[in-house]
């Protein structure tokens, strides 16, 4: 569901949500972020067929009928601008775009106008619905990327500030959001750092309790399985699929990246308790990141570019992970 210096390579992707100008600023709390708008007070017939083909698209892997299905959720955001969900959905599908960009070869430098255009329909979102802390938590990573596009410190503080506005707000769901965001910071920095702990306290949170960081063994936490309340971001459900997989294995990257292979072997394996574990299309990426973990600690901390196998997020799979079905 994150933007270093931004050339036409295929490397670009390497920073679609912050980049290295985070590590050189001094974050602190900034100013508001939207005027909040009344929402639309009932959603149209045709807003509901535009969900349907967006989430067609979404769940199904279509990347390459973004530019379709955008087209018709567009012209329906113009019919009905107030309509916070059909602004998200646009959103989403720029998000999605510009995240899993190494789908092209070569990369378009365009593409980070998918980035510029996320921020804009999140912002709406969140004017329109500002109790939806999912599109907060989206909307500080799409600022926060937009920000580093343009080397603005200003706002990559202003993104900074809606992040942690984000956790606080639902820290079940935003936890892992702005974790999986500062993943692609260097291993050493205190941003990867503090992203590495939210993954962990975003356990904490799901369990109401203390995760064992040296045998994170989630097998025992299998009953507390839940599609209600704050707590199903932490499990699998009819938006993310196979979300406790890619949650899994994004940790279990980051851990690799920060040099403990060896939990991050646990890590990954607790994807295995996921009810539908066998169905997921990309089980054979997690078992290879089991077997090469040790080696993949060199390899997640390589020079953009030149790895071969790269960290989750920078990967044409970052999304899709968690919600192809």
């Amino acid at each position: 569901m994150r933007l270093r210096v931004i050339s036409a390579s295929a490397t670009l992707v390497i920073g679609v949500i912050a980049g290295p100008i985070l590590g050189q600023l001094k974050w602190h709390h900034g100013s508001a972020y939207a005027q909040e708008k009344p929402a639309a007070t009932a959603r149209t017939e045709s807003a509901r067929l535009a969900d349907d083909l967006f989430w067609q698209t979404f769940h199904g892997g279509q990347y390459e009928n973004i530019q379709h299905t955008l087209e018709v959720l567009t012209a329906e955001y113009l019919k009905t601008p107030s309509d916070a969900v059909t602004a998200a959905h646009v959103a989403w599908l720029h998000t999605w775009r510009a995240a899993e960009a190494l789908r092209k070869a070569p990369v378009p430098a365009t593409i980070t106008d998918d980035i510029v255009l996320a921020r804009k329909y999140f912002q709406t979102a969140v004017a329109r619905s500002p109790a939806e802390a999912r599109y907060l938590g989206f909307l500080a990573s799409m600022t926060l990327a937009e920000g580093g596009i343009d080397r603005d410190g200003a706002q990559v503080r202003r993104g900074d500030v809606m992040l942690r506005e984000s956790i606080r707000a639902w820290p079940e769901f935003n936890l892992f959001t702005a974790g999986y965001v500062m993943s692609r910071e260097p291993a050493n920095s205190d941003q990867f750092k503090e992203g590495l702990n939210w993954q962990w306290q975003n356990l904490d949170v799901c369990v109401d309790g203390k995760v064992d960081r040296a045998d994170p063994d989630f097998t025992k936490y299998a009953a507390l399985e839940t599609t209600e309340g704050p707590k199903r971001a932490c499990w699998n459900t009819w938006i993310a699929p196979h979300n406790v997989e890619g949650f899994f294995l994004n940790m279990g990257d980051m851990l690799v990246k920060a040099g403990d292979w060896q939990v991050a072997r646990k890590i990954y394996a607790n994807a295995k308790i996921s009810r539908v574990y066998q169905t997921w299309k990309y089980r054979d990426v997690l078992e290879d990141r089991i077997q090469s973990a040790e080696a993949n600690v060199a390899e997640f901390n390589a020079p953009p570019g030149s790895a071969k196998t790269i960290v989750l997020v920078n990967s044409a799979i970052s999304c899709m992970v968690c919600h192809q079905q």
